[in-house]
């Protein structure tokens, strides 16, 4: 269904489908292959609230990148010697995966026109990163694409990209898994798999 959407925009070449790790590599590599255009993957890591890890904070993202939710630091009185040790320990994670996912091979987004794919969006902190990134990286335009998304959040995000292409939002979102009727959990096994099958 999201595949349908953006055939519409398919005007020429220099698209690329980028997928978060690891949900976002099922649903991304599903759409790069209908459509029939180039595919990689990304590994961005959400950064949890001291006493919630499911609340993100920030995220990390490849080459240094980092996002920030301000308002959320500042109303949790996070300090900032404290959030740049989030902020290592949770870069140190995100390179370990990303060696064990893509290797050593180059990130090339210059003057592309990039469709960031995930599998559902909570808070956004993890596209925004991956945002940041992308534009740093000389990413033409990036269009977000999510099957599912919170309503609150949509508002938010939406912004800060050149379009959001989505299937469902709802309000009261608990979390990604109860959109889906079959949710398991993608191994790193299967996202390197998917990406070898290019």
């Amino acid at each position: 269904m999201l595949a349908k959407k953006l055939r519409r925009l398919l005007k020429g070449g220099n698209m690329i489908v980028i997928a978060l790790t690891r949900g976002g590599v099922v649903v991304g590599k599903a759409i790069s292959k209908i459509l029939n255009l180039p595919f990689d993957i990304m590994v961005v890591k959400k950064i949890g609230a001291p006493l919630n890890p499911e609340l993100a904070i920030g995220a990390v993202a490849p080459k240094a990148t980092v996002y920030w939710n301000r308002d959320l630091v500042q109303r949790l009185g996070i300090k900032p010697a404290f959030a740049e040790r989030l902020r290592r320990g949770k870069e140190k994670e995100r390179k370990e995966q990303e060696k064990a996912l893509r290797g050593k091979s180059p990130f090339n987004y210059n003057s592309k026109i990039v469709v960031l794919v995930d599998d559902g969006i909570a808070t956004g902190a993890t596209v925004l990163a991956a945002r940041k990134f992308l534009k740093k990286a000389g990413a033409n335009k990036v269009i977000l694409a999510v099957p599912v998304i919170s309503t609150d959040t949509l508002r938010d995000v939406k912004r800060y990209f050149d379009m959001v292409l989505i299937l469902k939002r709802k309000r009261d979102f608990m979390a990604v898994g109860e959109f889906y009727e079959y949710f398991p959990q993608v191994t790193n096994e299967e996202v390197v798999q998917l990406t070898i099958l290019k």
